[in-house]
């Protein structure tokens, strides 16, 4: 009879998870249990145990949720631990995880505030380490600033050595505390399109670098206003995508390939090979617990999992569950 924890466990991937006991898988070589202490909700955690994530393997039920966390190994060592694959998740008791998957976390850090930041924040980071070229001594736009990946790539983009961070979003008082954090110009999203187009071109049209969190519509419409600037043809646009939150596909004109230095890629679980990704995390872990980079959390116990699922937080907080 294996060890049995309480977890945030996956019958179905068209519900919220449910607080159940789940038996531990055998530890194999290499591998390490961790005694979790907080992992957060996040898209990426969401569309996992939903079994909608690009890299999710259909059927997988029952499973546990949760991709990564903060928590204690068997020897008092706290560590910050991942869990992309397979069936057991961060949000329990305990976990089964790789032990190459593991980085330390200092002494006193917050277990919530790095359980919130550090996908949201590997996102922005992969992006301008691997996927555009360094160093970054570029104009930056972050579509999609106002939540919580958004609002810390204003900040990476800014400690990545960035000339210009413009910040680009819908949610007017998210929005304005950017300029505490980073950028030096706010664009709002909402309104009609010619008028959000008019303020793209003016804030945005010679940036050198975007980092993409929305795609859909709002990409075709911000991809075509800063195209038609008066950039020069020959001036490199480094278009990242990085999350898909307005939609999962868009219409790209071949003229905007053609007539300019368009360099689309994507950045994400795949894009940038996992050992790489691996490799990021101590200095995205350094940033954080140095203050050099903020984020808001709400922390919720983990028995509450499955009413507080569905509930976001409306002040934008990420939700990060607590054992």
């Amino acid at each position: 009879m294996g060890v049995t924890v309480n977890a945030a466990v996956v019958v179905s991937g068209d519900r919220p998870p449910r607080y159940l006991p789940f038996e531990l898988p055998p530890v194999s070589d290499g591998q390490v249990v961790v005694s979790m202490e907080a992992a957060a909700l996040s898209p990426r955690a969401r569309s996992g145990a939903a079994g909608l994530h690009y890299s999710s393997e259909p059927g997988q039920t029952p499973t546990v949720a949760g991709i990564d966390g903060v928590g204690t190994l068997a020897d008092g060592r706290r560590v910050y631990a991942l869990a992309l694959d397979g069936p057991m998740g961060t949000m329990a008791e305990a976990c089964v995880v790789a032990a190459d998957q593991c980085i330390p976390v200092p002494d006193g850090a917050d277990a919530v505030s790095i359980a919130a930041a550090m996908i949201p924040g590997l996102s922005a980071w992969a992006a301008l380490a691997v996927r555009v070229p360094r160093p970054l001594a570029a104009r930056v736009l972050v579509l999609g600033a106002t939540g919580v990946a958004g609002n810390l790539a204003v900040q990476i983009a800014r400690l990545f050595g960035a000339e210009q961070v413009v910040a680009a979003g819908r949610d007017p008082q998210r929005l304005a505390a950017l300029s505490d954090l980073g950028a030096d110009s706010l664009v709002s999203l909402a309104g009609e399109p010619d008028e959000v187009a008019q303020r793209l071109r003016r804030e945005a049209g010679d940036v050198d670098v975007v980092l993409d969190y929305l795609w859909g519509s709002v990409t075709e419409q911000a991809m075509a206003a800063i195209l038609t600037t008066g950039r020069a043809a020959d001036q490199p646009l480094h278009w990242v995508e990085i999350g898909s939150m307005a939609g999962p596909s868009i219409y790209v004109p071949s003229a905007a390939l053609r007539s300019r230095d368009l360099r689309l890629v994507g950045s994400g679980q795949g894009s940038v090979p996992g050992q790489v990704l691996l490799g990021l995390l101590p200095d995205l872990m350094a940033a954080l617990t140095e203050a050099r980079l903020a984020v808001d959390a709400a922390p919720v116990a983990l028995r509450q999992v499955e009413s507080a699922w569905d509930a976001p937080h409306p002040d934008g907080r990420r939700t990060v569950f607590v054992v």
